[in-house]
């Protein structure tokens, strides 16, 4: 290999040396295969130095060793869903997509996914078998990502974190090994991966279980903006109340009028109602009954669903936007709180945001799973998510504002895969000191020259 010195990524001729020991592809910028690199959220810029589309593990094992060897840094993306904008001049993206096994056990109920794999492949593959993995509200994203940030779904009340369910990782670490991780094998980094993001490895693929079921009850209910109110006060007093079985979040929603968005939403301030279950239907009509009283709904999907079909119930986008967001933590949610971010975010606030959320959390969430992870904060009651459009004018300052306003009520904390920046602050809300210094502690032993320090990671 030519001498760490000399080397550079800057030009073909330099970089031949990997090439010729990939079976997928390396581009600079400019040649054809670099614009993978760009993320499924369109307001960040992502400039690194080559893509690398790995088409198997041991691509991604020689371009760690690469890296190591020549002062480089790493950083794995599949869709970009949580993509950050900072300097890549050193980087070499190595984007997952090749690999795409995906294999059902039926007999096993469980699945080996590779890292290139969308939820949406999954939810298809599994659902013929009666079967079903833990997703969260949009199906389009990269199956690792989701995992290593915890994987908090549409049922985490119900059985937990979706990183929960996993049996198995194969996983490069930063000093370039290939290795099989499970709780009895490299049971370290099996605790991190399951939390801590990229930190301790690029994951090529993971084994998962998976949950007999096949339909929920579920969907949504939207309200006028006339009536967020009232239609907020009940939420949160209804909600509280809501057996393990049952899943629901809120949001004030400002939908553009775009193709795909109902007529009714359109153009509008609304309130959604997001609502899943296991239940049977008499059940869950049953508890929905004080939410679909409180006002005159626009529309009502809530009903029997194919869990194949879950990501209608939040109806995230499925194709690439701009977007700013940021979120945060509630340890309860008070009248008061309500009152605040509705005369922040309400109808007659001037919210330029498309989506203010909260999501009610506990249930199996707040239990720890039968193998600890570095996934903090279990014990918090409900989200707030805040998501606009970068480019709108004032959306930026108006995020900062709905944050200083809830600000008295939140914790301080969020979760990995709520919100996308970085840096020690950052890392500092989504994990407790304890687990920050054993991540980081990892991190040294497995990745002792920083090759992974890029992206949300954690090192001190």
């Amino acid at each position: 290999m030519p001498e760490a010195a000399a080397m550079s990524v800057s030009s073909p001729a330099e970089i031949s040396w990997l090439r010729a020991r990939l079976t997928g592809s390396l581009a600079l910028p400019g040649e054809p295969g670099y614009d993978l690199a760009a993320p499924f959220n369109v307001a960040v810029q992502i400039a690194p130095a080559a893509v690398v589309a790995a088409a198997n593990a041991d691509d991604v094992a020689e371009t760690v060793r690469f890296a190591n060897e020549n002062g480089l840094r790493v950083l794995p993306q599949r869709t970009g869903h949580g993509a950050v904008a900072t300097n890549l001049d050193d980087v070499l993206l190595v984007h997952t997509t090749r690999l795409d096994e995906l294999k059902i056990d039926p007999v096993g109920k469980r699945a080996r996914v590779g890292a290139g794999v969308i939820w949406r492949q999954v939810l298809d593959a599994a659902a013929p078998h009666g079967l079903a993995p833990l997703v969260g509200s949009a199906p389009g994203v990269g199956v690792v990502g989701f995992l290593t940030g915890g994987g908090v779904g549409p049922l985490v009340r119900t059985y937990g974190l979706a990183s929960d369910t996993v049996l198995a990782f194969e996983v490069v670490t930063g000093d370039g090994r290939l290795l099989r991780v499970t709780p009895d094998e490299h049971a370290d980094l099996f605790w991190g991966l399951r939390g801590g993001k990229n930190t301790l490895g690029v994951v090529t693929a993971v084994e998962i279980a998976l949950l007999n079921l096949t339909t929920v009850h579920g969907g949504a209910i939207y309200f006028n903006g006339t009536d967020a109110s009232g239609v907020l006060h009940m939420w949160r007093e209804w909600s509280q109340a809501l057996p393990e079985h049952a899943n629901t979040s809120i949001a004030l929603l400002q939908l553009p009028p775009l193709p795909g968005v109902p007529e009714p939403l359109a153009g509008r301030f609304t309130v959604a109602v997001r609502f899943t279950s296991i239940a049977e239907a008499d059940e869950c009509n049953a508890l929905l009954a004080p939410m679909r009283a409180v006002a005159t709904p626009l529309i009502d999907t809530i009903g029997a669903l194919p869990y194949a079909a879950i990501g209608a119930v939040h109806a995230d986008p499925v194709d690439p936007m701009p977007v700013l967001e940021t979120s945060g933590l509630l340890d309860e949610l008070t009248p008061e709180a309500i009152d605040t971010l509705l005369r922040v975010a309400g109808p007659d606030a001037g919210s330029p945001q498309i989506i203010v959320e909260l999501r009610l959390l506990g249930g199996a969430l707040a239990r720890e799973p039968e193998h600890t992870s570095a996934f903090c904060h279990r014990d918090a009651a409900f989200t707030l998510l805040v998501i606009g459009v970068p480019m709108i004018p004032g959306v930026p300052e108006h995020n900062a504002a709905v944050q200083a306003a809830m600000g008295p009520y939140l914790t301080g904390n969020e979760f990995p895969n709520f919100g996308a920046a970085i840096g020690e602050a950052r890392m500092a809300r989504v994990y407790d000191e304890n687990t920050r210094t054993w991540l980081s502690a990892l991190a040294e032993r497995h990745d002792p020259k920083g090759v992974l320090r890029v992206g949300q990671t954690v090192r001190t």
